[in-house]
């Protein structure tokens, strides 16, 4: 099939430099989402598909966006006079031996299964896309003949009294036979008060010719909304998070409160899995079954394996927790964290470029960053591995069953033997022997005769 996406518009009504079809919603682009739902709708259809992109204000912009979208070609609308107008720029790069649906790039929720029922009612004329609306006003009234065909859209201040009592209005989604509606395209006139060019003038070209014009009613009002300012991007987010939530809860996962969760990305998520209130996820996150999140955690480009834990307040980026580990609370995992099994990383600690193995555990105050610990080993509260030396990160290496005392000091490059215990305090570097107890502290002294100053 052809599929030409609408992405051209400026979004004056955004006051922002940037292009409306790049701003954002559950993590991804406006038109990101029209385009995966043009992927899924090929999917299921099981065919290949031409997608144009008519882009305009930004379109440097837009093209850098997407350019590794496969399949995908651009096409400028310059100046831009409506919405026939912009599909007919894209007419010389359609297949005619395939239909045609036309998309908006601000029109992000619609569904794949919505559109594939439409291109069904499309085989010899133009099919509508439609909603119903508690409240119409300001929307183009469908009008339907004695068949359920339509026979016009009237505009609101063209309307009469019988016809703004119709509830069934244009969401500006079609699809048709490609001939016929390059031929409708050719025939359109802009001597209206906009001097544009309006897609919805082909329901009347087709009418001339004795062209049946079907029409389909979305089931959900929500997924036809369109985005032109700032308030309707944030009503969207809140219904697309409602939608992730549903979806969530279908597949046996757990959330305390479905309306205080944000997806900002891909969350795959196992059965069994427990979301508490306020979590964030962004990017690719993936959660293994039994899966328990606490609140306010935030989640970027993780996995965590079964049965883990994530206790409140911890942050997860580009890091790998461990199956029964335990993270938290207050606990941040930095890119390159790595936890085995049963690790337990807890309040105010922070591990970065790090793996730890199984049973190691670092519960309070430290930081742990470029090193490898091995199992079962201690790092007591305050250590910190000092792996910067101004200039060059420098790594760690931790045996087995270490303890390193509260309040040491890793000045990495460091290599610590199994076994070995530091005591607190001690600030070491180089070479730690295996099985052995290292101190590396000033000896403690008394001052005799001390007296404290007071004030003058």
């Amino acid at each position: 099939m052809n599929i030409v996406i609408l992405a051209a518009g400026q979004g004056r009504r955004m006051h922002s430099d940037l292009p409306k079809v790049l701003h954002r919603l559950a993590g991804r682009p406006l038109l990101g989402h029209v385009l995966e739902t043009a992927r899924a709708l090929c999917r299921a259809r099981d065919e290949e598909a031409r997608i144009l992109v008519v882009v305009g204000h930004g379109a440097e912009l837009v093209r850098e966006a997407f350019a590794a979208f496969p399949g995908l070609a651009f096409v400028v609308q310059s100046p831009q006079r409506g919405t026939g107008d912009a599909v007919r720029q894209a007419a010389p790069a359609l297949d005619p031996a395939r239909p045609t649906l036309v998309l908006y790039g601000d029109v992000p929720l619609v569904r794949a299964h919505t559109l594939d029922r439409l291109l069904g009612l499309a085989q010899e004329g133009p099919a509508l896309l439609t909603v119903r609306l508690a409240d119409p006003s300001g929307y183009g009234r469908i009008v339907r003949d004695g068949q359920g065909h339509v026979q016009a859209i009237v505009e609101e201040r063209d309307a009469t009294a019988r016809e703004r009592a119709i509830d069934e209005v244009h969401t500006g989604i079609l699809a048709a036979p490609t001939p016929p509606l390059l031929d409708w395209l050719a025939g359109l006139r802009d001597d209206n008060a906009q001097g544009e060019f309006y897609l919805t003038d082909i329901v009347g070209a087709a009418r001339a010719q004795g062209v049946a014009v079907r029409a389909l009613a979305a089931a959900d009002p929500d997924e036809v909304l369109g985005v032109n300012s700032r308030g309707q991007l944030a009503r969207l987010e809140r219904v697309a998070q409602r939608r992730i939530a549903n979806d969530l809860l279908e597949s046996g996962v757990s959330l305390a409160d479905p309306a205080r969760i944000d997806v900002r990305g891909r969350l795959h998520a196992a059965p069994e899995v427990s979301i508490d209130v306020g979590c964030v996820f962004e990017g690719e996150v993936h959660l293994a079954r039994g899966v328990q999140v606490g609140p306010y955690c935030v989640l970027r480009d993780a996995r965590v394996d079964e049965g883990a834990r994530l206790e409140a307040y911890t942050h997860v980026e580009g890091a790998h927790v461990g199956a029964g580990a335990r993270v938290g609370p207050f606990s941040r995992l930095r890119p390159g964290a790595d936890l085995g099994e049963d690790v337990h990383v807890g309040n105010f600690v922070e591990v970065k470029a790090a793996r730890l193995d199984r049973g190691a555990k670092a519960n309070h105050l430290a930081y742990v960053g470029d090193a490898h610990v091995g199992e079962r080993s201690n790092i007591g509260a305050g250590t910190i591995f000092a792996n910067y030396d101004g200039a060059n990160k420098h790594r760690s290496e931790v045996g087995a069953d270490v303890h390193l005392g509260s309040n040491s000091v890793l000045v990495a490059p460091a290599t610590v033997g199994e076994g070995a215990t530091i005591g607190a305090g001690s600030t070491v570097q180089g070479q730690v022997p295996a099985h052995k107890l290292t101190v590396a502290r000033a000896r403690q002294v008394t001052i005799e005769g001390w007296k404290r100053p007071g004030k003058k």
